[in-house]
């Protein structure tokens, strides 16, 4: 019998990082030090609700949802950034917390169109007891406006887009180091563009999807999915999940299939896998047509 013989396990060849003694609701914890107070709270439990948090970017502060009360503080703190401090107390789930999130996620659902955003928002929803329509239909201001479908791969929204930037992050200095898209305007104006808001078969846009991975609101989404929505079709609890290894090249990305009714609907990758951290490039992310046959989509041309 031939032995197996294991591969080598990665090895951290830094300092080990310092303990710190925090307390988070009534709780005394000791944590890492470089710790937010996010990952602090959520290791012990605490439901702490975000949108624009991504565990593979850099929090940017944008959306506001996280925010806890420290004492000793004037003001709340966003937990998605805010690193833990020696002797740090921390309460998550005090009246002025709940009273900011349920503010904040009043004023995003009453300005763009929240309903793809997923389960968990429909449950803050209602944990908070927030009510978006008491400000009325005037208040919207991006919502209803028309998705741009210009091409076959992927659809942009930005009737749901809540300005979290996560998409600009991963298509810029934090992940791909494409740059094609940015916040263009400002004030009320303020949006996501390509280059002088061309189409994006015209954009530097290389097509790799990482921004529609990192989309909490569903702005950004994959043509079958944005087209099952549309039929009122689109349903996740029917679809199955399922891991495998993208052939098209050596570098070994894993790849989740999302599959509803027999067809591949999108293609995700796991966070936590050490290759991909959730990125991929176009053939891994989109690259999956030959395996049900499908016609090209709108603005592909056969091959």
């Amino acid at each position: 019998m031939t032995a197996i013989v294991p591969g080598p396990v990665p090895v951290s060849v830094g300092p080990p990082r310092r303990m710190v003694d925090v307390t988070i609701d009534g709780l005394a914890r000791q944590v890492p030090e470089g710790s937010t107070i996010l990952e602090a709270a959520r290791a012990g439990g605490a439901d702490i609700p975000t949108l624009c948090y991504g565990d593979t970017l850099t929090p940017k502060n944008a959306c506001r949802v996280c925010m806890v009360e420290v004492e000793g503080a004037r003001v709340l703190a966003p937990a998605c950034s805010r690193k833990v401090e020696a002797g740090m107390v921390v309460h998550t789930d005090t009246s002025r917390a709940r009273h900011a999130r349920r503010l904040v996620l009043e004023f995003l659902a009453s300005s763009v169109d929240l309903s793809a955003a997923g389960p968990e928002l429909e449950k803050w929803m209602v944990d908070y007891e927030a009510e978006p329509a008491r400000y009325g239909p005037e208040a919207a201001t991006v919502a209803g406006q028309p998705a741009k479908v210009d091409n076959g791969l992927y659809v942009r929204d930005y009737s749901r887009c809540i300005l979290c930037y996560k998409c600009v992050d991963a298509c810029g200095d934090q992940w791909q180091q494409t740059f094609a898209i940015a916040v263009a305007g400002r004030g009320f104006s303020s949006h996501i563009s390509t280059e002088w808001d061309a189409p994006l078969p015209d954009s530097a846009c290389v097509y790799c999807g990482n921004c529609v991975e990192v989309c909490p609101t569903g702005a950004l989404s994959f043509v079958a999915e944005y087209r099952l929505r549309e039929a009122e079709q689109w349903d996740p609890s029917r679809q199955t999940r399922t891991d495998t290894i993208c052939p098209y090249c050596g570098v070994g990305c894993t790849l989740t299939l999302h599959v509803q009714d027999n067809e591949i609907v999108k293609v995700t990758s796991p966070h936590d896998q050490f290759v991909t951290r959730g990125n991929l490039c176009i053939k891994g992310r989109f690259g999956f047509s030959h395996v049900q046959n499908r016609a090209p989509g709108p603005g592909v041309s056969p091959k």
